[in-house]
C-alpha cells in the first residue's frame, strides 16, 4: 500500500515498507508519469477567476469568465467516497501540508504506513504530505497525489504533482469551486492527453515521504 492509496484508509489499513518496484515498464511508465504537464496561463484579474470539476469526466478547469487557463486531468472520490458536489469557495491554502491522522510510523530504516491510532508503540509518526492544498469544504480539498484513470480517492480532488503548483498559485481565498456530474467544458475542453495510469508505476522511497522530497516533486511551474 502507498501513497497512492492514502484516502481508502477509513476502510483498511495495509502496512507495509515502502520498496519501489524496480521492473522495466514500471521503469519507463514512471519517466512518462513525471515529464506529463499542460500549459497554463495567468489570469488578467484574479478576482475573476472560478474552477469548474467535472466528476464523470475526471476533469478540472480554471476559468476566467470563458478562457480556460487549465485544463488538467484529476483523480475524484471513489464509489462510496464520493467527492461532494455543489458550489464551494476555497478557505485555505497551505503550501507543505500533512495529513493528522494517516500518514508514516518510521523506527530506524522501518517504515510502515498506517493510521496515527495504529502506530506501534515506540515508533515515530509523520503524516502523509499533501502538497498544494485547497481547501473548499472541511477535510476536503485539491492537492497533489497519484493520478489514476478511475475515481479512487476518498472524496480528496488530487492533482498531477507537476499541475498542483500551477493550481495554487492561479486560485486564491475566495475562488469559487463548482463540482457536478458534469460541465459544459467537458466539451470544449476535457479532450486532453492524460498521464500514465500511476496504478502499475513504482511507488517513491519512504524517505520521499517523510522529508520534504514530495512537496518539490514537480517541475517548475511556468505560465504562457
Amino acid at each position: 500500500m502507498n501513497l497512492k492509496h492514502i484516502h481508502t484508509f477509513a476502510a483498511a489499513i495495509v502496512a507495509a515498507a515502502l520498496i519501489p518496484s524496480c521492473t522495466s515498464s514500471g521503469i519507463g511508465g514512471l519517466a512518462a508519469y513525471h515529464a506529463y504537464d499542460r500549459p497554463a496561463k495567468l489570469p488578467k484579474n484574479p478576482n475573476n477567476v472560478s474552477v469548474k470539476v467535472s466528476l464523470s469526466k475526471q476533469r478540472a478547469y480554471v476559468m476566467e469568465g470563458s478562457d480556460c487557463l487549465l485544463a488538467m486531468p484529476v483523480s475524484v472520490g471513489a464509489p462510496g467516497s464520493s467527492t461532494p458536489s455543489g458550489s464551494f469557495r476555497i478557505f485555505n491554502k497551505v503550501e507543505k501540508k500533512r495529513a493528522n491522522t494517516h500518514g508514516y510510523a518510521h523506527s530506524g530504516n522501518n517504515i510502515k504506513q498506517t493510521m496515527l491510532s495504529k502506530k506501534p508503540a515506540g515508533w515515530l509518526f509523520k503524516g502523509t504530505p499533501m502538497p498544494y492544498w485547497c481547501e473548499f469544504k472541511p477535510n476536503y480539498g485539491f492537492h497533489t497525489g497519484w493520478i489514476k484513470h478511475h475515481p479512487c480517492t476518498h472524496g480528496c480532488i488530487r492533482m498531477h504533482e507537476n499541475l498542483s503548483p500551477k493550481f495554487y498559485r492561479l486560485v486564491k481565498i475566495g475562488t469559487s469551486v463548482s463540482i457536478a456530474y458534469s460541465q459544459p467544458e467537458d466539451a470544449t475542453h476535457g479532450n486532453i492527453p492524460l498521464p500514465p495510469d500511476s496504478g502499475p508505476l513504482p511507488d517513491y522511497a519512504g524517505s520521499m515521504y517523510l522529508g520534504d522530497g514530495y512537496f518539490t516533486r514537480h517541475k517548475a511551474p511556468s505560465f504562457q
